[in-house]
């Protein structure tokens, strides 16, 4: 297994999306982005309770690093509230890829963190542990089947070609 866990993510939680876009697509240039709504799982586990946030997502590039933005809709316990009360927000995780994801996810727990979000959505697993005394935040381990790597290698590239006048948000 390789030592090089390169991050591929860094992750926001934030009030307002489409706010959140619009700032760091004019301070840095990131985006377009592409937005999940009111995202849902297959299956989900946060802190060994099946109590999933309503959360919608943002997704996009700024050179190769995605940066994902995120507002969560309701009160409910979430690795997000583990961090911020409702009005707060600022980073919140980062994330890398990985083919096999028991080995890293025992690897993790070996290190002794606890795995606060556990979930499995459009055919791939991911799970965020509570690093934040390490990082400052979380840290999320994500599945790499081809469809989800050509999925984020379709939005590296909207970043790539993105043009002045262009839409910042994807889809629209």
């Amino acid at each position: 297994m390789s030592r090089d866990r390169a991050l591929f993510q860094h992750a926001y939680f934030v009030n307002d999306l489409e706010i959140a876009i619009n700032e760091w697509h004019h301070l840095f240039g990131a985006g377009p982005f592409a937005v999940a709504s009111h995202h849902r799982t297959d299956s989900f586990s946060y802190r060994g309770t099946s109590v999933e946030a309503d959360v919608s997502y943002a997704f996009g590039y700024l050179g190769d690093l995605m940066i994902q933005f995120i507002q969560q809709h309701d009160d409910q316990p979430s690795i997000y509230r583990d961090m911020y009360r409702d009005g707060e927000q600022g980073f919140h995780h980062v994330a890398y890829l990985v083919s096999d994801f028991e080995a890293e996810r025992q690897r993790l727990l070996d290190m002794g963190f606890e795995p606060a979000c556990e979930l499995f959505a459009d055919g791939v697993n991911a799970a965020y542990f509570d690093t934040r005394a390490v990082t400052g935040g979380f840290t999320e381990i994500h599945g790499d089947p081809p469809h989800i790597v050509k999925v984020f290698d379709r939005w590296r590239r909207a970043h790539a070609e993105w043009r002045p006048g262009d839409p910042v948000i994807m889809g629209r």
